[in-house]
């Protein structure tokens, strides 16, 4: 079995990927790539589980949330920064705010209580078990 991969959609605007869409286009003529808000994630499937792997470089591991929800891993990330610098007559406040949401759904192979995560070197690595497989029992018969 694999991970799929899906985005919740969004019940406030639900032209939610329309305007994504035109908004990666403008971003052509901005000169700014707004797809860089979202993380690369890699997904392998072992013999024993699955391993996931979110691109996330700056972040603190205190930022990152792992959450399962019925069949349903959602990985998620906020960061908040602000700068505030005066120097005599002026003053410049600066803020960024940084977050991203992705969600996959689960194998019925997995065993969702045997999830574990690490952040290290701007990669968070999500391991998700598989489930012990119940094996053929050859019952004898007396």
């Amino acid at each position: 079995m694999t991970l799929v991969r899906f985005n919740q959609p969004s019940s406030v605007f639900p032209y939610r990927n329309l305007l994504n869409g035109m908004l990666n286009d403008l971003s052509h003529y901005s000169g700014s790539d707004s797809r860089a808000s979202i993380p690369a994630v890699n997904v392998r499937e072992t013999e024993s589980g699955f391993q996931l792997e979110v691109a996330a470089p700056g972040l603190q591991k205190e930022h990152f949330s792992v959450k399962v929800e019925g069949r349903v891993l959602t990985v998620s990330a906020e960061s908040k920064q602000e700068t505030d610098k005066e120097e005599g007559k002026w003053t410049r406040k600066e803020f960024s705010y940084t977050s991203f949401s992705r969600s996959f759904t689960l194998p019925e192979s997995v065993d969702a209580n045997a999830i574990a995560a690490k952040y290290e070197n701007g990669i968070l690595s999500v391991s998700v078990a598989k489930a012990g497989r119940v094996k053929p029992k050859s019952i004898e018969i007396k």
